[in-house]
């Protein structure tokens, strides 16, 4: 079982600032998914911004979504919440 999302934050160059209901957080760069499938529906940097923590994971307006077992492996041990 991998852990929640709890807060998801927007930056710069489609990077997302990610933390966990177990304390940890982390930095998704989303950069390189974007020309693929439907992640290109997220390429518009201001629908990319409407990011959304849904459920367990986050999810964009548009209907991307994305699997939490990802955003956990892509986000692991960049650091732990203060």
């Amino acid at each position: 079982m991998y852990p929640s999302v709890k807060e998801v934050v927007v930056g710069a160059d489609y990077v997302l600032s990610i933390v966990f209901d177990n304390g940890e957080h982390g930095v998704l760069d989303m950069k390189d998914v974007l020309d693929f499938g439907v992640f290109q529906r997220i390429k518009d940097y201001e629908v990319f911004k409407r990011v959304r923590v849904a459920f367990d994971t986050i999810e964009w307006d548009c209907g991307v979504d994305l699997d939490p077992e990802f955003v956990y492996a892509k986000c692991k041990g960049t650091g732990s919440a203060q």
